[in-house]
């Protein structure tokens, strides 16, 4: 276990792009995730943190592309910003979640925020700063309750309490967290990361998502601004696009993990079980069960992407225009892409193991890592209970509930 705290004033004299469009986006997402995706195994399997994979990921301009364009940033769809985030997934599922709930704060920024604080904390966002998180608790009774208080203190606030699975807070220049006032209601306070009496723990134990830096994040008597504080439990109290934004994302991560097993198992099909590649004979795979295999698989993954292309486009429709109809229709649109997502990565990795057995649990091949990941963060939340919510929907005219885990 260790306490990690993070320079500031090399980080900010360091230039970041301002990306201007969707098609640029895309094209330096596939560009990083082309330099991301050599070292990936080494990384987990040494749980080497990637802190300099991440300021050149956040310095490429990415982490800032849902800044809106009134703000300087480029506004991308919905569709886009998951296919940035499912593209650089399949590099590195855990560099792919580390900016997951950066966006996340982002959206309740835009939803809740003063124009001031939008200002301010945009134009951070756009200097290539990152925002973690600060939202899980343990030992609460369900998994939406908070105990951290914010208590007044003179003009600003005094934060108290613990969290755990922090993802990105490890690595944060801010760090986005859920407390509760002195009225009962949940505000979202985005506290600077070198804030005193605020400590970040890199005790993050996972056997998957291993460089996450997930960890826990202790406040003691922490003070923070009272323009750093933003409504948050409001945003699930009307008809807005939080939650299934955030859960875009990590249908987007699964995704691409999906994606990186699919492509890591044709690869060792084509090679390792072949041994007539090094005497140059061309010759087709033709095991039947193999072939039938990869069928299926390939099937289900198009699936899995097309529904989350579907996924962004009913959001971004709803971010358009919120109606209560329309945000039910993207929390089901997301809910599917979630759902098929999950199953995808997981029968991705798994199927992974059977058809390259043993070398498959091989430290050097590092190919386990993929059902590692894909079983680590499908458990964020119970798949369950989408299917039960997508069912209410189509079969008794049910709207989903509005949280951030539909």
């Amino acid at each position: 276990m260790s306490i990690q705290s993070l320079p500031r004033a090399p980080h900010a004299a360091l230039a970041t792009v301002v990306i201007q469009d969707d098609a640029q986006a895309l094209q330096i997402a596939r560009e990083l995730a082309g330099t991301f995706a050599p070292d990936s195994a080494v990384r987990d399997r040494q749980r080497r943190l990637p802190h300099l994979e991440l300021e050149r990921f956040s310095r490429s301009g990415l982490w800032g592309i849902s800044v809106p364009k009134a703000f300087g940033g480029a506004g991308v769809s919905n569709v886009t910003l998951a296919e940035v985030i499912r593209i650089i997934s399949a590099a590195d599922g855990s560099l792919g979640q580390i900016p997951q709930n950066h966006f996340y704060a982002l959206e309740v920024l835009r939803v809740n925020g003063s124009p001031e604080q939008q200002r301010r904390l945009y134009a951070e966002v756009l200097e290539g700063l990152r925002f973690g998180n600060a939202l899980a608790e343990l030992g609460t009774k369900t998994a939406h309750d908070r105990t951290t208080r914010l208590s007044r203190d003179g003009q600003g606030w005094r934060i108290n309490g613990r969290k755990f699975y922090a993802t990105g807070a490890l690595y944060a220049q801010r760090i986005p967290t859920s407390v509760i006032d002195d009225n009962g209601i949940q505000q979202l306070a985005f506290v600077p990361a070198d804030a005193a009496g605020l400590s970040v723990i890199d005790d993050w134990s996972g056997f998957g998502q291993r460089t996450t830096g997930s960890g826990s994040v202790v406040f003691d008597n922490v003070y923070v601004s009272a323009d750093d504080v933003v409504p948050f439990q409001s945003a699930f109290e009307r008809p807005t696009t939080v939650g299934p934004l955030a859960q875009i994302l990590h249908a987007a991560i699964d995704t691409g993990i999906a994606r990186a097993a699919f492509e890591d198992a044709l690869q060792f099909v084509r090679t390792r079980t072949r041994p007539w590649i090094d005497s140059g004979i061309d010759k087709a795979v033709d095991d039947p069960l193999t072939l039938h295999s990869f069928g299926k698989l390939g099937i289900r993954l198009h699936a899995a992407e097309a529904l989350l292309e579907r996924a962004g486009q009913y959001l971004d429709q709803a971010q358009a225009d919120s109606t209560a109809d329309n945000l039910a229709a993207a929390s089901i649109a997301v809910a599917e892409a979630r759902a098929i997502s999950t199953e995808i990565s997981l029968a991705a990795g798994s199927t992974l193991f059977e058809l390259a057995g043993s070398q498959a649990t091989l430290a050097e091949h590092g190919l386990d890592r993929h059902w590692r990941n894909a079983r680590v963060h499908t458990l964020h939340d119970p798949v369950r209970w989408k299917y039960h919510a997508i069912g209410n929907y189509y079969l008794n005219d049910v709207n989903p509930p509005r949280r951030g885990t539909i």
